[in-house]
């Protein structure tokens, strides 16, 4: 079949501005998403321009297909890593309408029997386990890193070729099997890459499973009626900290009582503006209102302290011979103590805890 004219230029289009999105390095701004969403449009009249002519059937092999026609089995496979860049809605429909554009290019690759025998039945994989895809083997870590080696090594000399292909543009306009070459090795390529996005998207939906549900639509018609019923709406603010005019204000503004007699803010008893101007600088700690000597007169005062004391206090007074009263009190007190120790000789009243 013959290339049709319409589809050639919309497809060079479409080509033109999704390497010239390559080259852009905000990939977050409203310009570049804006751009996005055109060349995906572009790719998508491709698609049923393709659909429309039947360019690809089932009942036909590689073989007849022309070289032409081959660049258009990468429409979905391009319509699929464009629409994963786009974040400007829901992340989990994004991510499932560019699978479904991966998993129609590799059923046309399949169709055409293009996937290797190793890509085949990692296919076949990939269709019984959609959510727990992997290129790899998620059990055995040496098998696992073996794989991502080989499948490594195949992507970088697929690589290698293509470069080599694409140094000589008057050969693939000339010859026709170096055309029909380059574009077979492209093709098989991007499967290799279709793989590995499948994969990733895999583990990104599996990701986005775990999180936790977004609040409802309502809640804030919800929080609203809460703060107009409890009269707080014009003083409600998300900033937690408090604007200038109220920090100035002393956090006075506003009644201090609801209607109903509920505290509508905290009420702080303060002194007058003077008191508080004289606070500004003082230190943050409290300073001694009297000297070590007034500190002991008061306690004096108070009877906190008793007189006397210090050495002379341990000497003995000599007794007043003249006195008989003190004299006889003494001698008595004197007896009674012989008669105690006497009584209770040193260590008689611990019997309990001897050996």
């Amino acid at each position: 079949m013959a290339e049709p004219q319409n589809l050639r230029t919309i497809f060079a289009s479409a080509e033109a501005q999704r390497k010239q999105l390559e080259s852009a390095i905000e990939t977050s701004s409203s310009e570049y998403q804006r751009s996005l969403g055109a060349v995906i449009a572009t790719y998508e009249e491709c698609r049923r321009f393709a659909d429309d002519l039947s360019l690809f059937s089932p009942n036909e092999t590689i073989d007849d297909v022309s070289s032409r026609n081959l660049q258009y089995m990468l429409i979905n496979y391009y319509l699929a890593e464009l629409i994963t860049r786009d974040n400007t809605s829901d992340r989990k429909g994004i991510l499932r309408q560019a699978r479904e554009a991966y998993e129609k290019y590799l059923r046309l690759l399949e169709s055409y029997d293009i996937l290797s025998s190793s890509d085949a039945k990692l296919f076949e994989r990939y269709l019984d386990d959609r959510d727990s895809f992997s290129t790899a083997s998620t059990t055995d870590a040496t098998l696992r890193r073996d794989t991502k080696i080989a499948r490594f090594k195949e992507e970088k000399e697929m690589k290698r070729k293509l470069e080599h292909l694409a140094e000589n543009p008057s050969a693939l306009q000339n010859d026709d099997s170096v055309l029909r070459d380059l574009h077979l090795t492209n093709i098989t390529f991007c499967a290799h890459q279709a793989f590995q996005s499948l994969e990733s998207i895999a583990q990104e939906l599996h990701i986005l499973a775990m999180a936790p549900p977004a609040p409802p639509s309502n809640t804030e018609t919800i929080t609203s009626d809460h703060r107009k019923r409890d009269g707080v709406t014009d003083r409600y603010s998300d900033r937690l900290d408090p604007p200038i005019s109220q920090l100035l204000a002393g956090n006075r503004a506003g009644p201090i009582l609801g209607k109903d007699g509920k505290v509508l803010r905290p009420v702080t008893l303060l002194g007058n503006r003077e008191q508080l101007q004289k606070r500004v600088f003082k230190p943050g700690h409290n300073l001694p209102t009297m000297t070590i000597d007034e500190l002991l007169e008061e306690e004096k005062r108070r009877g906190g302290i008793i007189d006397g004391g210090g050495v002379a206090s341990g000497i003995r007074q000599e007794p007043d011979e003249d006195n008989h009263e003190k004299a006889d009190e003494e001698t008595l007190k004197a007896r009674a103590w012989d008669e105690f120790t006497e009584a209770n000789p040193k260590g008689s009243g611990n019997t309990m805890n001897r050996g």
